[in-house]
C-alpha cells in the first residue's frame, strides 16, 4: 500500500521537484519521559516508517534514488533501553527505500539533493531546527551558483498529499472498518458495564483496555466520558466524577488502528433506562443524525449537511421549549448556538479531525466516493441554562457515526455500536 501512495505522490510532483518530508519528534512529557511516540501522519502515510529522527527525500527525477531514507543507525547500547532500530539496512529491506543513510548525515549531502530541482516540497513550521538547515543550505547555494543551482520556489506537500490521504483506497476502507468495529466493540462493553455509583474514569479504562486488547495501538484521541452535566461541555476529557442513577452518560471514543481513526460517539442512560426527559432530547439528535447520514451520497457537500442538522435541531429545540420564535430567524441570528455549538462533522482518517480541503475556489467541495466523515449532532443544555423547562437542564446528548461515502450513497463503518433507544436499553438489561 505505501509503495503505491508514494508512488501517486510522485506522479503528482511537479517536474524537476524534490521532497523533503520529517518525522515527527518525541516530545517530552516530564523531565526525562517522554510521551508514547507518534508518527507523523503524512510521513507515515508515505513510508510505513515508525521511528522517530527520521527524514525521507523524494526526487522522481533521480536516476537511481528516487526514494531516499534518512534514519538512526543501529545502536546495540540504545537499543537495550529503548528497542530495536530498523538501521539503514532495515530502510532498504523492511521499508522499500532505494537507499539509505545515517540521518547525521542528511545535511552533508543535502545541497547535492538540492542541486538542480526547481521546486522543494516542504512544510514550513513545523520543524524550527530543520526549516532553519534547509533555509541556510539554499542561503548557500544561491551564493554559489557557479556550483549549485537552488529550488526556485517551496511548497507545502500537503497540496499533494492531504487530497490523496482524503480518498480512501480500498485498503484503508478495510483497515478503518477494522478501527471502526474495535471502537464499536468497546463501546457496546461500556454499556454493559455502567453502573451507577461507578466513576467516569472506570468506564474510560474499560473502553481504553478493550481497544487494546482487539489491536488497537492506542485510542485515536483522548477519551470523552462524561455523566450528567459534563456531557455538556463539548471536549470534556477530566473523566473523574462519580456516576448517578438517572444520568445520561456520553462516551465519545475512537481506536487507532495501524495508523487510521475511528471516532464515535453514544450517549447512554447509566441506570439502563432513559426518563422521558432524556427520551425527548435523545430523539431529536437520533432524528436529525439519520436524516443526516441517508443524506450522504457524492455531489453532497458538507455545508448542506450542516444546514440539514441546524435546521432539524432548531426546530426541535423550538418543539422542546428550549427556544421560542421562528425557526428561519432562530438559525439566521444563530441563537440555536445555545444548545448545539459545532458543526455536524468533519473529516476522518490517520487523523481525526482529518486533513483535506472542505472549500475549494470558495465554494464548498462535493463529497466524492471513498472519503470517510462523521456525522455527530447533539444537543447540549446546560444546568445554568435560563427560560427553559427544567426537566432538560444537565442534558447532554450527542451521536456519532463514521460514514464512508460510496458510489452509490453510503456505508455507516460503526453500525455495530447500538443507537436506537430501544436497542440500548435491550442491550443494558442483559
Amino acid at each position: 500500500m505505501r509503495r503505491t501512495q508514494l508512488a501517486e505522490f510522485m506522479r503528482r510532483m511537479e517536474p524537476d521537484s524534490i521532497a523533503i518530508i520529517a518525522s515527527a519528534p518525541e516530545r517530552t512529557r516530564s523531565n526525562d519521559t517522554e510521551y508514547r511516540y507518534r508518527q507523523d501522519s503524512d510521513f507515515y502515510y508515505l513510508t510505513g516508517f515508525h521511528e522517530p529522527e527520521a527524514i525521507a527525500v523524494i526526487a522522481p527525477a533521480h536516476a537511481e534514488h528516487k526514494y531516499t531514507l534518512f534514519v538512526r543507525p543501529r545502536d546495540p547500547e540504545r537499543e537495550t533501553w529503548d528497542g530495536r532500530r530498523a538501521g539503514v539496512e532495515g530502510a532498504v529491506a523492511e521499508f522499500g527505500a532505494d537507499k539509505a543513510f545515517p540521518v547525521a548525515e542528511f545535511h552533508t549531502q543535502a545541497r547535492d539533493l538540492l542541486n538542480g530541482a526547481r521546486n522543494l516540497y516542504y512544510r514550513l513550521g513545523v520543524n524550527a531546527e530543520l526549516d532553519e538547515a534547509i533555509i541556510n543550505h539554499i542561503r548557500a547555494m544561491r551564493a554559489r551558483t557557479r556550483l549549485y543551482r537552488a529550488p526556485d520556489s517551496i511548497t507545502d506537500p500537503g497540496v499533494i498529499l492531504h487530497e490523496l490521504r482524503l480518498v480512501k483506497s480500498a485498503e484503508e476502507i478495510e483497515l478503518m472498518q477494522r478501527s471502526a468495529d474495535i471502537a464499536a466493540e468497546a463501546h457496546v462493553e461500556a454499556m454493559r458495564a455502567v453502573r451507577p455509583g461507578m466513576n467516569e474514569y472506570e468506564i474510560e479504562a474499560l473502553i481504553e483496555y478493550n481497544f487494546r486488547r482487539n489491536g488497537a495501538a492506542a485510542p485515536a484521541y483522548t477519551s470523552i466520558v462524561g455523566g450528567g452535566a459534563n456531557a455538556t461541555v463539548l471536549h470534556y476529557i477530566t473523566n473523574d466524577a462519580p456516576l448517578r442513577d438517572g444520568d445520561l452518560l456520553l462516551v465519545d471514543a475512537g481506536a487507532e488502528y495501524q495508523g487510521y481513526a475511528s471516532d464515535i460517539t453514544r450517549t447512554f442512560p447509566i441506570n439502563g433506562r432513559y426518563t422521558e426527559a432524556q427520551r425527548e432530547v435523545y430523539s431529536a439528535v437520533l432524528e436529525t443524525q439519520l436524516a443526516c447520514v441517508e443524506m450522504v451520497k457524492p455531489g453532497v457537500t458538507m455545508g448542506e449537511l450542516n444546514k440539514r442538522a441546524t435546521e432539524m435541531l432548531t426546530a426541535s429545540m423550538v418543539r422542546l421549549g428550549l427556544l421560542t420564535g421562528e425557526v428561519e430567524k432562530l438559525i439566521e441570528e444563530q441563537t440555536y448556538k445555545r444548545f448545539y455549538m459545532h458543526m455536524v462533522g468533519h473529516y476522518l482518517g490517520m487523523d481525526v479531525h482529518d486533513v483535506g480541503r472542505y472549500q475549494v475556489d470558495g465554494q464548498d467541495r462535493p463529497l466524492e466516493a471513498g472519503i470517510i466523515i462523521t456525522i455527530e449532532p447533539g444537543l447540549y443544555i446546560a444546568e445554568t441554562a435560563e427560560n427553559i423547562p427544567d426537566k432538560y437542564r444537565g442534558i447532554g446528548v450527542r451521536i456519532e457515526d463514521d460514514v464512508l461515502v460510496t458510489p452509490a450513497g453510503q456505508r455507516v463503518l460503526t453500525a455495530k455500536a447500538p443507537k436506537q433507544l430501544e436497542e440500548i436499553e435491550k442491550l443494558m438489561a442483559q
